[in-house]
């Protein structure tokens, strides 16, 4: 996209592809469940507005799997002298640059889905709320090595604490 945001000199580390496929599997559960709950109320409703809310949400939940690889290779972070940048998105685009000093809690979680495919997610907390990130698809080793670098950085530079 060319209006996406850019930073000259700023090289983004993208998260796995294997990221795909546990977004996929996801979206596919909860489709199953939603779809199947709407097609279930549907029938015992009988009122055809309630079937064709049903087909709506079929074809909302196909989109969504439809664009999960663009949005995948949408996420990106990279490491700075003096923050870490993170960016998601497709047509609502997110940026957020989060100073090493402002970190209070860098986390590793790991669902299912993810650990069976050798992946983790990290989410960092700051002071403030509208800046928490979470940097799904990192593989394993790379995450436990990206945290231990992030405490690090965060315990040098602490900033009014």
């Amino acid at each position: 996209m060319s209006d996406r945001i850019e930073l000259p000199e700023t090289e983004w580390k993208r998260v796995s592809q294997k990221y795909i496929v546990v977004d996929v599997i996801g979206s596919i559960i909860g489709a199953v469940v939603m779809v199947g709950g709407a097609a279930i109320a549907s029938y015992f409703i009988g009122a055809q507005w309630a079937w064709a809310a049903t087909i709506s949400l079929a074809i909302i939940f196909i989109l969504t799997i439809a664009f999960t690889p663009r949005r995948v290779r949408s996420i990106g972070y990279a490491l700075r002298q003096d923050d870490l940048l993170f960016r998601r998105g497709l047509l609502f685009q997110r940026f957020v640059a989060i100073p090493y000093g402002r970190m209070q809690l860098v986390d590793i979680n790991r669902g299912p889905l993810a650990r069976a495919m050798g992946l983790s997610e990290l989410k960092f907390v700051t002071a403030a709320a509208a800046s928490g990130v979470t940097i799904p698809g990192i593989p394993e080793q790379d995450a436990e090595e990206l945290r231990d670098t992030l405490v690090t950085l965060a315990e040098s530079r602490r900033a009014g604490l």
